[in-house]
């Protein structure tokens, strides 16, 4: 679908509106018209800036987040964003070749945050992966546990507090501290795993009004994160690499009172689940191996209008409460059918410019090459090797995708990108394989020998025995992961690379 027709469906969210000067706030609302604002909260990024595009239709990325922040700010509400941590690196400890990459990644997801207008934002762990020094420097807006901020939401008595911790005391204590200095409405940002925020809601000393567990367990959350209404607090899981961003919205009718949770009407939630599994069965079918290109346009068209239905659905505000303060809390996917801010896809392709020349540099300079295969050990041949014997599976090979994996990452301008070519080049980070960006030649693409194992000692002596002769799912697996390929189904694709003389018998020669 293109920009112009995502715009005209989007036409009834943006009717009659202007955007403030300052995107951290926002011109408030007509005097006659009910009082509202919004909280964007995204947390547990881990470094992604964007999907890899390895599939279609991928969900996430920071340039889809902003805009969605932006429109709502175009609507007249005040609009904040909330972050909760964890998102300037990934899981580490990070190796020296990495350094250029993560670094600059981490300086582009601040600048990023700061063009979204950031309000505040907690820390976790993995925001010091180099150091506190290295994240100060970002000058981001930030909440040491134990401690609130409050946002001025314009809306007379009505103040909203954000409370971070990492504890149940530092938690506790900020909610107060939010409290006691007047806020209406407390957003918990609580750095610990779901379980525990669900423990910590049934505190009836707790004062806030919504938790946010904003730590990953280990396990990613579901695509739509969690969200559980409690007896006590309603608490929120939001662990999931971009992928989607948590909407509050507020409706300030009530002076100081205290907020209420309301849930979107029963009529909302299941046009959403309904739009949400329509548009999940078409993902899978346009990722279908072989599918027809007229119908795979169809319904790439058919996703993108029922993804544009879907957010003004999930962004259309609570109804009138009638003189009270309340809450609703929905999740926002961020599907690729939506548009992005261009500032911040700026942002986002000056970061893909930069890292390919920082590793390449890098590279040159320090890089190191694997280690020999142990004595005795097979190391790689080169797929040039491989059809001196095997020339019969050549044609099925250079016909699949795996052949020009490569290419992909060279069109997309990351070849050079180090998480992109342990899945695009064969005998990445392996014995006698590829560790280096800039000696990559001979061994790009997924060749043989990134499903049949290396195949040097093969080579000299040909043997069952010493080579993969049949690929088991798992190898298969190790790239096309539900992060990098979420439609992959093995029996499904499995026939997509096989043919005469690569797993099925070669055709008899007419005599």
């Amino acid at each position: 679908m293109t920009r112009a027709a995502l715009a005209a469906l989007w036409l009834p969210l943006l009717a009659s509106t202007t955007c403030g000067k300052d995107k951290s706030e926002s011109t408030p609302p007509a005097q006659n018209a009910p009082k509202r604002a919004v909280l964007f909260i995204a947390a547990d990024l881990r470094g992604y800036v964007a999907p890899c595009g390895c599939s279609e239709n991928m969900r996430g990325g920071i340039a889809r987040a902003a805009e969605q922040i932006a429109r709502s700010r175009k609507s007249g509400a005040p609009t904040f964003f909330v972050e909760g941590g964890d998102s300037l690196f990934g899981p580490g400890p990070l190796k020296e070749e990495q350094l250029p990459q993560e670094e600059r990644k981490a300086r582009a997801i601040a600048q990023a945050f700061q063009q979204m207008g950031l309000a505040t934002r907690a820390r976790g762990e993995l925001d010091d992966a180099r150091g506190e020094a290295f994240r100060t420097s970002l000058q981001l807006p930030e909440l040491a546990p134990g401690q609130a901020k409050i946002l001025d939401s314009g809306a007379g008595a009505a103040k909203l507090g954000v409370a971070a911790g990492g504890t149940d005391a530092e938690l506790l204590q900020a909610a107060k501290k939010a409290r006691d200095s007047g806020a209406t409405f407390v957003l918990g940002l609580y750095h610990r795993p779901l379980a525990d925020a669900q423990r910590l809601a049934a505190d009836p000393s707790l004062q806030a009004d919504l938790l946010v567990a904003t730590h990953s367990d280990g396990v990613d959350a579901a695509d739509n994160g969690k969200l559980l209404q409690n007896a006590g607090v309603p608490v929120v899981q939001l662990q999931d690499k971009g992928q989607v961003l948590l909407r509050v919205d507020l409706a300030l009718e009530g002076g100081a009172a205290r907020f209420e949770p309301i849930r979107s009407s029963q009529e909302v939630e299941k046009e959403a689940a309904s739009l949400q599994e329509r548009i999940a069965l078409l993902n899978a079918q346009v990722n279908e191996p072989g599918i027809d290109p007229a119908l795979h346009a169809m319904k790439q068209q058919k996703i993108g209008e029922l993804v544009v239905r879907r957010a003004v659905l999930l962004s259309a505000p609570p109804p009138t409460m009638e003189g009270k303060n309340a809450f609703s809390a929905r999740f926002v996917p961020l599907d690729a059918a939506l548009p992005m801010d261009p500032a911040v896809k700026a942002t986002v392709d000056a970061y893909d410019r930069d890292v390919s020349k920082l590793n390449l540099e890098w590279a040159r300079a320090h890089g190191k090459d694997c280690p020999a295969p142990t004595a005795g050990a097979p190391g790689f041949a080169g797929t040039a090797r491989c059809a001196e014997c095997h020339d019969e599976s050549m044609p099925v090979y250079r016909n699949s995708k795996h052949s020009r994996a490569y290419a992909t990452l060279v069109e997309a301008g990351k070849q050079y990108h180090l998480n992109c070519i342990g899945c695009h080049v064969t005998g990445a980070y392996q014995p006698g394989g590829v560790c280096r960006v800039d000696k990559i030649e001979g061994r790009e693409n997924v060749g043989c020998e990134s499903c049949h194992g290396p195949g040097s000692v093969h080579s000299e002596d040909p043997s069952v025995k010493n080579i993969v002769r049949k690929p088991e799912k798992q190898a298969c697996e190790g790239c096309h992961n539900h992060e990098n390929s979420p439609n992959f189904d093995f029996a499904r694709y499995l026939p997509q690379i096989l043919g005469p003389g690569h797993g099925q018998p070669l055709a008899k020669k007419k005599k």
